[in-house]
């Protein structure tokens, strides 16, 4: 296996950005957010960011075939040359079927999608428990919560709850994603690339796990 093309998957709260890290830091793969890659298809002014950046402004989502074209050229990029992490991208079916497309064309396949799994009600409570500063200090009412209750540590300011945090938007958040995710799960599964990790466990739980399944991928490859 010359290279790791991974996809990870998972509800807002599960952990990825946590895992994508360490990822990074262990395989040296290039890694891809769809937020990120955007803003930087956008910075760089080229054709299919400017295409991109149209949509934003007029608050529209970025059609598949602009994401398609910004994603595919991304991970042709040299940085990507042994491998790539993607956080929030495919998205829909379509957009799957285009990036295998995408990658076939170019001699590449996925490794493997990584799904974390946790239950809704263990999300609301992760992401509504969530407080911050004014000065953007992130603190949480059960695991992390500050000295004083309401107020930071750091710059004595009010702590509050961000609008997206609130458990009745937490919900229409997670409702969106397993409309959209369900598909990609069953779409993964069948293709025999889906992995699965139990995202109730500590992040160091998780990611001793996807680094066993990645090395048992990897040994498969040479026998």
């Amino acid at each position: 296996m010359s290279e790791l093309n991974l996809i990870l998957l998972g509800p807002p709260g599960a952990g990825k950005g946590t895992q994508a890290d360490r990822l990074v830091e262990d395989f040296s793969v290039a890694y891809y957010a769809t937020g990120d890659i955007l803003r930087a298809a956008v910075k760089e002014g080229a054709e299919l960011g400017r295409q991109a950046d149209a949509y934003m402004k007029a608050g529209e989502l970025v059609p598949d075939e602009v994401m398609i074209g910004i994603v595919l050229a991304a991970i042709q990029r040299p940085e990507a040359e042994d491998g790539f992490l993607l956080d929030g991208f495919p998205r829909t079916i379509a957009q799957a079927e285009a990036l295998e497309e995408g990658l076939d064309a170019h001699g590449r396949t996925l490794t493997a999608v990584l799904l974390l799994e946790v239950p809704d009600e263990e999300l609301v409570r992760r992401i509504s428990g969530r407080r911050v500063s004014a000065g953007g200090r992130v603190y949480h009412v059960d695991t992390d919560p500050p000295k004083v209750d309401g107020v930071c540590d750091v710059d004595g300011t009010e702590l509050v709850q961000r609008e997206d945090d609130k458990p009745e938007t937490v919900r229409r958040r997670l409702k969106v994603y397993h409309e959209q995710t369900a598909p990609l799960i069953d779409f993964y599964e069948e293709r025999g690339l889906l992995r699965r990790f139990d995202g109730t466990r500590s992040a160091t739980e998780v990611y001793d796990h996807i680094r066993a399944t990645l090395a048992t991928l990897r040994l498969e490859d040479t026998l």
